[in-house]
């Protein structure tokens, strides 16, 4: 993670996969977790012939977010103990993402880094399984999915 160019995961490979996937299909979305969310968020600004975005406790570097670049609509499932994402650092993604009237939901859950990973079963580590947290966001998910994809 800490050697990836995430300039060019997002304007290249994530872009060039929904190219590719939209040549066979009528709507593609972008979606990811940890790092996968963060790079989610930059595909949102970079990738315009996505459909829709889900960001799942990843978000990027602020600088590096053009919210006005943002036109198609985006989803946000945050941990708000999340040890490696501070909530404060969402926070400030939604105050740019509001600025630029982008279309978005954000929700904010009363867990940890990773919730939705039912294979972490120590509750008392910095990520840890939320069952509620997890099936509440994967509700949200196919609603937003069948919202904006078909």
């Amino acid at each position: 993670m800490t050697n990836l160019n995430f300039g060019d995961a997002a304007t290249q490979d994530i872009r060039g996969a929904v190219q590719h996937l939209k040549q066979t299909g009528s709507k593609t979305g972008v979606t990811g977790f940890c790092m996968g969310g963060a790079l989610t968020i930059l595909s949102a600004v970079h990738v315009p012939e996505s459909d829709g975005s889900i960001s799942w406790y990843g978000c990027p570097p602020l600088d590096y977010v053009d919210a006005t670049k943002i036109k198609k609509p985006l989803m946000g499932h945050w941990a708000l103990d999340d040890a490696f994402f501070p909530i404060s650092q969402v926070d400030g993604l939604e105050k740019k993402l509001k600025e630029a009237n982008v279309k978005y939901e954000f929700h904010r859950y009363k867990a940890k880094h990773a919730f939705a990973n039912e294979t972490l079963k120590d509750p008392s580590a910095q990520i840890a399984y939320n069952a509620e947290a997890a099936d509440t966001a994967w509700a949200r998910t196919m609603t937003f999915l069948k919202q904006h994809l078909g």
